[in-house]
């Protein structure tokens, strides 16, 4: 397993590494458990063993599911509290642009992704807490209706994550009842949801990027690139968490996925461990070490069991569709129940999967920022089909097989393209606003044919015109007219607008990343390049407003938003100021 595991890493071209914990019950000899790390946690060249710790992203939606669970089991709340609870009973401030969905949502509506509204992620920033996160939501245009589709939101979970405080008499922080009464009597003492309380062991892995070019990439996908730490995307907060902590604040390690009684021969050596997440859901919340009932039975099943069709078709002929509970999905994998959930923040992967008829779980964490995702699916089938005695599936060719299929060839600009007819490049620049996202600042960084960007009238686009070569190197060609702004988000430090033709401009969401190197003291990270944004004169007040389209997360199959004029037909508008 070893060199399996070696070899994907370095097939992969990973700058990072993988802690794996392991584990299966036995009726005979009780539980057979192990833990492994492989490749580099840190820049530094720093080993990934079994207590070095990654951010577990959306696995953390489990215990945000699991914490209402508690909740609900709450005889002593007055009013009592069900899985059917209408969440504007819990939360006054609730609302949603849809009067359906904001008087009918529940909780099991919430955690299930079926309110109708798609992620739109860029809406909330760094700084926001929950009840500036609950001021946006009823600004937020809904994709489709309520309980039509499967539409994954972290915003849901950031609300559910707030039932503790809005409920309980304490108004305790949700970070804080997660650890009282979930990481503290299972004994998980290296989970946390404190970036400073992580980052003080020394054990914090980096999270890790690839610094490559277009051309790089095409020449070998799995090239190495210079490998590049990304900063931890979520450093606020402390041990009161912060407001998206429900969605993906969890830090963790493989120790404290399982609990060692004895060994299998997975791995070639014994490492000790102590602690028990993935045992515990085997047993359906029961403390392992103590068989005292932690998180109730029925809580377990509620959350693992579907609720809505996440995807109706199997990827794979061995496996099944997916439907989706609370923080966990149900499918099958070569006939066996599986119950599992990735998560995925800058620079981590993560995968805790179990087999409940067959007693297995298996938790795959990685700080591989680019193909994470992809290769800890290949871990996990392997490690599957090794415990489970099956015949073996060459999944790593397969996986590779999806990432380098064809697809569609990117569009080049046309060199004729036509400028902007609402007006000029400097009068595009300037202040835009939408009260569900926040307001930015367009700044002109590239206007060839012109004075430049002499153009910016505002001291602070002039100091980001002056900057941006250094801090985002290549971003901009000056052959092509280009509009930046800075924003406020925990993957992306920048909005960059190139233009295309017409009124109609490219969007890529940029992170400015320091390298510690004084003679290229930064790099640019790729968040995302697939909105686009087009400038129309369609607000009320008769101003050139920005119409955006590609970023709001609605999900596969779910139409783009139709209409008669660029507002109507936009996912996100933002108003001229």
């Amino acid at each position: 397993m070893e060199t399996f595991v070696n070899g994907i890493l370095a097939g992969w071209g990973s700058p990072g590494g993988v802690a794996i914990a392991v584990v299966q019950k036995s009726s005979q000899s009780g539980w057979s458990v192990e833990t492994r790390g492989y490749g580099a946690a840190k820049a530094d060249g720093t080993k990934v063993n079994e207590r070095t710790l990654f951010s577990i992203g959306s696995n953390s939606k489990l215990f945000s599911t699991v914490a209402a669970g508690l909740l609900i089991h709450n005889e002593t709340l007055s009013p009592r509290v069900s899985w059917n609870s209408r969440i504007g009973s819990l939360i006054p401030e609730w609302s949603l642009m849809d009067p359906l969905a904001s008087n009918r949502s529940t909780i099991i509506d919430l955690m299930s992704h079926r309110t109708g509204l798609p992620r739109h992620d860029l809406s909330y920033g760094v700084s926001d807490d929950i009840q500036t996160i609950l001021s946006k939501t009823k600004f937020l245009r809904p994709s489709a209706e309520f309980r039509e589709v499967f539409q994954y939101n972290n915003i849901m979970y950031a609300i559910i994550s707030h039932l503790p405080t809005a409920l309980l008499p304490s108004k305790i922080p949700f970070a804080r009842y997660v650890k009282a009464n979930i990481f503290d009597p299972l004994g998980l003492t290296s989970t946390t949801y404190s970036f400073d309380v992580a980052s003080a062991t020394g054990n914090l892995a980096d999270g890790m990027s690839r610094q490559r070019t277009p051309v790089e990439i095409r020449a070998n996908p799995f090239g190495p690139g210079i490998p590049r730490p990304l900063p931890y995307f979520s450093q606020l907060g402390g041990e009161d968490g912060n407001a998206m902590s429900g969605a993906g604040g969890v830090i963790s390690n493989a120790i404290d996925m399982v609990i060692r009684v004895s060994s299998i021969s997975l791995f070639p050596t014994n490492i000790p461990i102590q602690a028990k997440w993935l045992q515990t859901l085997l047993l359906d919340g029961t403390n392992p070490t103590n068989n005292v009932s932690v998180i109730p039975p029925q809580v377990i099943e509620m959350v693992s069991t579907g609720i809505t069709v996440e995807s109706g078709t199997a990827l794979f002929p061995e496996l099944s569709p997916v439907v989706y509970g609370g923080g966990q999905e149900r499918s099958t994998y070569r006939g066996h129940q599986l119950v599992e959930h990735g998560g995925a923040t800058p620079g981590f992967n993560t995968l805790i999967s179990r087999l409940p008829d067959d007693g297995l779980g298996v938790a795959v964490l990685t700080n591989d920022d680019d193909y994470g995702s992809l290769f800890m699916q290949v871990i996990k089938a392997r490690i599957f089909d090794r415990a489970l005695g099956l015949t073996k599936i060459d999944w790593d060719a397969r996986v590779k097989a999806l990432l380098l299929g064809p697809g569609p060839p990117r569009p080049l600009r046309s060199t004729n393209a036509t400028l902007p007819s609402v007006g000029s490049l400097a009068s595009l620049a300037g202040n835009y606003t939408n009260p569900g996202y926040q307001t930015i600042e367009l700044c002109i960084v590239a206007n060839p044919g012109s004075n430049g960007t002499s153009s910016n009238s505002s001291q602070s686009c002039k100091n980001l015109a002056a900057e941006t070569p250094r801090t985002l190197p290549g971003a901009v060609n000056p052959s092509i007219p280009t509009l930046l702004a800075r924003v406020d988000s925990d993957s992306a430090s920048h909005f960059m607008l190139t233009h295309w033709s017409g009124n109609v401009f490219n969007i890529s969401a940029l992170q400015s990343v320091p390298t510690g190197n004084a003679s290229e003291p930064f790099w640019m990270y790729v968040a995302d390049d697939q909105g686009v944004g087009e400038f129309a004169r369609d607000s009320p007040a008769g101003r050139v407003g920005l119409g955006v389209t590609g970023v709001w997360g609605a999900g596969d199959g779910v139409p783009s938003p139709l209409g008669n004029t660029v507002h109507e037909r936009a996912e996100v508008w933002f108003d001229g100021v």
